[in-house]
Order: structure tokens, then C-alpha cells, then sequence
């Protein structure tokens, strides 16, 4: 119980410091601030939506987990100036990205591996693989999306590191960080798949998860 009402004290407190950051930015008639954090509270919003819309329960360190990204990756990182400001910032973000896609990736499939309507069953192999794949492909994706808003709005969403102009550098190190924050949660997953009953956070979360969704899960493992 305790930990319930910090984890929700905290997430309260990141969203009321996003809402004082939009007010602020329309005081100051910052615009393109305040739409950008008023669309960052409604992305921390996003796991309620699918709670009450579509009744999918997500494990409450996961919607934390996932909270924090966003308000340290857009609020911090892109409305405050963070990437500039450290230049560890962005590799520490981009890790922490590839936790989370992959932590998707991994019940994206585990979901579709417990249908009775799909007629095959995916190894524990196949399924960390395809985790790491998802996060890893999500990280291109992005980089393509940052790559196109530079070239068309003249942003600077591709950082210059290590003196190169170009943001390859940048983009190679995100990658890079993606790869091995993806890699991790492969790896618990794959692990979780072969030994249930370990207790890793990964672990944890998975059985938070399937216990708080059960009409996803309909063969006995």
C-alpha cells in the first residue's frame, strides 16, 4: 500500500510540474511550449486511456517507469534543454528507451503466444528475439523521424557530438544505447520464458501484468 500511494505521489507530482510548465509557458506567451507540454500531459495520460477505453490494465511501475521517460525525454530533454545542457542526457534517455520498447516488444508477443486462436507457439527464443527487434526498429524509426525534422523544420533534433555536424555521431550512439537497453530486457525475457518463478523486476511485471489481464491470456502455460 505504501509503495502504491509513492509510486502515485510521484507520477502526481511529475504531471503538476508539466501543468505549472504549460501555464507558465502561456504567461509567457511561449506558444510552441505549451502545446508541446500540454501534449506531453496528455501522453502521461495515455495509460488511463487504455484502463478505461479498451481495459487494458497496465502494471503500475511500468505506467511510473513510463511517465518518467516521457517527462525526462520531451519536458526535460527538448522543452528545457537538457540534450544541450548535458551531454549525457540523450544516451541515457535513448537506454532507457530501449528498456521500455523492448519491455513492449516482449508482452506484444507474449500476448499473441498465449492466443488459443493463433495455431503455433512461439520459443522463448523467438520471443526475446523479437522483442529486442521491436525496440530496436522503433529506435530506427525515430531516428528517421528526428532526421526528417531537421531537414524540413530546420530543428536540431539530431545533436552535434563529438564535433560532428552531421548528427551521425548522435544518431549511431542512440542506436547503440537502444541495442543494449533492448538486449537487457531480452535477455530477463528469455530467461523469464525458460524458468518461471524467477523474480527479476521484468518477472514481476509480466505476472502483474497477466494476472491484471486474463482474457489475454487463455492457454495454460
Amino acid at each position: 500500500m505504501r509503495r502504491k500511494l509513492i509510486r502515485k505521489g510521484l507520477k502526481q507530482t511529475l504531471q503538476a510540474i508539466l501543468l505549472v510548465g504549460a501555464l507558465l509557458a502561456i504567461w509567457e506567451k511561449q506558444w510552441l511550449t505549451a502545446v508541446t507540454t500540454v501534449a506531453i500531459i496528455l501522453l502521461t495520460l495515455f495509460p488511463l486511456l487504455l484502463e478505461r477505453r479498451f481495459r487494458v490494465f497496465i502494471p503500475p511501475e511500468f505506467e511510473l517507469l513510463a511517465t518518467v521517460f516521457v517527462f525526462a525525454s520531451l519536458f526535460l530533454g527538448e522543452v528545457r534543454g537538457y540534450y544541450v545542457r548535458f551531454w549525457w542526457w540523450d544516451i541515457a534517455v535513448h537506454t532507457g528507451s530501449g528498456f521500455l520498447l523492448g519491455i513492449v516488444g516482449f508482452l506484444l508477443v507474449y500476448v499473441l503466444n498465449e492466443k488459443e486462436e493463433i495455431h503455433f507457439h512461439m520459443t522463448p527464443g523467438f520471443v526475446a528475439l523479437f522483442a529486442f527487434m521491436f525496440a530496436l526498429g522503433m529506435g530506427v524509426l525515430w531516428e528517421i523521424f528526428e532526421f526528417w525534422m531537421d531537414q524540413i523544420f530546420g530543428l536540431n533534433m539530431q545533436k552535434e557530438m563529438l564535433g560532428d555536424p552531421s548528427g551521425l555521431t548522435d544518431t549511431m550512439f542512440d542506436l547503440i544505447v537502444d541495442a543494449v537497453g533492448a538486449a537487457v530486457i531480452s535477455i530477463l525475457g528469455y530467461g523469464y520464458l525458460k524458468n518461471v518463478g524467477t523474480k527479476s523486476f521484468l518477472e514481476r511485471w509480466i505476472a502483474a501484468f497477466v494476472e491484471a489481464n486474463p482474457r489475454f491470456f487463455s492457454r495454460n502455460r
